[in-house]
């Protein structure tokens, strides 16, 4: 399964809808999932145009009450045997600060501590692979067997306007990856 991962869109204040590069990088995907900061309706009807849609929102949005596409600050997914944590901002319990590029699992989460556990108590269930957003930082990072995905921002990468990431994430049953797609390979 193919999974187009994208975040912190902030549609409409960058314009209208994401990035018109998203189509192509997201060329053949079976779902998108969108970890917060949409703001619109209209940017996940855009995008359910390529795929299915799954997404959470930080707080309360009174656009998404109704939309069954969004659900507030967490969720569960399962797809292609793996359980995903989607949340837009990620505060991993024993960590001192958000993850970053500049801030890898590997450095500041306590060695002696399990990241399984501490994630679990985020999500009230394990997950193999989360997803998240907020930071505008793109990260791929696999930390005691858990793939870690930030797609960045498409339209503000470390909260600057221009053309920015989404990521990829490849599910088989006994398999999982992911990869950073600078968009402006697509113009």
């Amino acid at each position: 399964m193919r999974v187009g991962v994208i975040s912190d869109t902030h549609n409409p204040s960058v314009g209208a809808e994401p990035p018109a590069e998203v189509v192509a990088a997201f060329q053949g995907v079976d779902v998108i999932i969108h970890a917060g900061d949409i703001y619109v309706p209209s940017c996940l009807d855009w995008l359910e145009e390529i795929a299915p849609v799954y997404a959470v929102e930080l707080g309360a949005n009174a656009q998404f009450k109704e939309d069954a596409r969004v659900v507030d600050r967490k969720r569960v997914l399962h797809l292609e045997g793996h359980t995903i944590g989607l949340t837009h901002d990620l505060l991993v319990p024993g960590m001192a600060q958000e993850i970053t590029e500049l801030s890898p699992l590997a450095k500041h989460f306590p060695p002696d501590s399990a990241l399984s556990t501490a994630l679990e108590t985020v999500f009230d269930a394990a997950v193999d692979i989360v997803i998240f957003g907020h930071t505008h930082y793109a990260v791929v990072e696999e930390y005691q067997g858990i793939l870690m995905v930030n797609p960045g921002s498409p339209s503000l990468p470390k909260q600057l306007r221009r053309l920015g990431q989404v990521a990829i994430l490849e599910l088989e049953p006994d398999r999982k990856s992911a990869e950073i797609l600078d968009l402006s390979t697509f113009s």
